[in-house]
């Protein structure tokens, strides 16, 4: 049902790219791609965001930075930003996707039945860096767990 995921941020150059890479890893079968509402275009990922990924054996090596577009938001079964903000900025420029479109981190503990808002890292220390690393990971563990069994 879910096969093909879109995973977008701002600049698609911190959060995005790590949790395409890290739903690859989980959802292997699955396509998976990411681009950004203000895309740094042709830009690599963040240093210090590689870096964390490859520690988990994710390699973010040939990321480049895209723009989202009508045709990848039509394309993809699921559609997941990193904020609420994102979630209404993609329901105004693309209203026809809005059924399909969540938070990364929709089954982290936080809100009532809504998940939390994965912060950005861009240009914030490294300690920032590891914390959203980390709930990413454990927002894409939590996704494997819905949409492992969901191959159509």
């Amino acid at each position: 049902m879910f096969q093909e995921v879109l995973v977008v941020c701002i600049g698609n150059i911190c959060r995005s790219p790590v949790g395409e890479a890290l739903l690859r890893q989980a959802l292997p079968g699955h396509r998976i791609s990411s681009a950004g509402l203000g895309a740094l275009v042709g830009h690599a990922a963040d240093p210090t965001a590689v870096r964390l990924a490859e520690a988990e054996g994710l390699d973010l090596s040939a990321h480049q930075a895209r723009q989202v577009n009508a045709e990848m938001v039509r394309e993809a079964d699921l559609v997941l930003v990193m904020s609420e903000g994102q979630r209404l900025a993609i329901a105004e420029q693309f209203p026809f996707v809005t059924g399909k479109t969540m938070r990364f981190g929709r089954w982290l503990p936080g809100e009532v039945g809504n998940g939390v808002d994965i912060p950005d890292p861009y240009r914030r220390n490294e300690e920032v860096f590891v914390r959203v690393h980390r709930q990413l990971a454990e927002a894409a563990r939590l996704w494997q767990a819905r949409l492992g069994s969901s191959r159509g």
